[in-house]
Parts: structure tokens; sequence; C-alpha cells
């Protein structure tokens, strides 16, 4: 493995984030900001932590990333 970008969890992740922001776009513009906002921050937070670990270094702070995602 190269890079976390190999790894077929990230690539998943992107997909469901992908998905995620597409099905949140369709949401009443009212919740925009609200419920939108929030889902959105949740969902990239899975590929977010899993690049985040890969690049700390050490196997336990990239298992201990990979637990929060």
């Amino acid at each position: 493995m190269k890079t976390f970008r190999d790894l077929l969890i990230w690539q998943k992740a992107m997909t469901l984030v992908t998905n995620c922001y597409s099905i949140s776009s369709n949401f009443p513009r009212e919740e925009l900001f609200g419920l939108a906002s929030q889902i959105r921050r949740c969902f990239i937070s899975i590929p977010s932590n899993i690049s985040e670990g890969y690049g700390r270094g050490t196997n336990k702070d990239y298992h201990r990333f990979l637990r929060f995602s």
C-alpha cells in the first residue's frame, strides 16, 4: 500500500460522501446550513480520519484514527 487512497475502505467512504452531498443537496433550503451541513460534516469525517491516521506515522496512531472513522 503506497497511500491511503489505495485502501478500499477509503474509496468506499469517498463514494458515501459523494452520495451524501448529492442527497443532501435536495434538502429544503432552510435546512442547508442546519441538518444538511451537520450530515455532510459527519460523512466527510470518515475518509478524513482515515487519511489523517495514515499520515501520523505510527501504527498505534493509525489504528486510533481508524477507530474514530
